[in-house]
């Protein structure tokens, strides 16, 4: 009888272990929700820059039909944006038209500063000469 006792009190101490080991690992995921959902909700509101000033032009080009997820991609690859997400969200939560053109915008610019630009209308010659600077 004590051997089905020892083999009952050690199936419980697996029990409770894996219990504590679950929680942590829920606590831990949960953290770590909370932590990358409020650095990505900061980015849509408080954007910052990739670079600081005076940071380093780049010429973009916008065509015709280009959605905010392309426009995003543009800019990711030349190095203008960090995160696509965060763009596409800002140009729809503050409703920006994104106008074909020729842009020169710079790394030190907020994505909300080059979404501002990118919703200008273009110049009879489809150019646009704005800076971060």
């Amino acid at each position: 009888m004590s051997h089905r006792r020892e083999e009952s009190r050690a199936a419980g101490l697996l029990g409770f272990a894996g219990k504590i080991i679950v929680y942590a690992v829920i606590g831990f995921m949960l953290f770590e929700g909370v932590t990358k959902g409020y650095a990505f909700g900061h980015e849509i509101f408080c954007p910052t820059a990739v670079a600081a000033e005076p940071g380093t032009e780049r010429n973009v080009t916008v065509g015709e039909g280009t959605t905010e997820s392309q426009a995003a991609k543009i800019l990711k690859d030349n190095g203008l944006i960090r995160n696509e997400a965060v763009f596409i969200i800002q140009a729809k939560l503050y409703e920006y038209t994104i106008h074909p053109g020729t842009y020169v915008l710079n790394t030190s610019m907020t994505s909300r500063e080059m979404l501002e630009i990118l919703n200008e209308v273009p110049d009879e010659d489809g150019e646009k000469k704005e800076t971060g600077s």
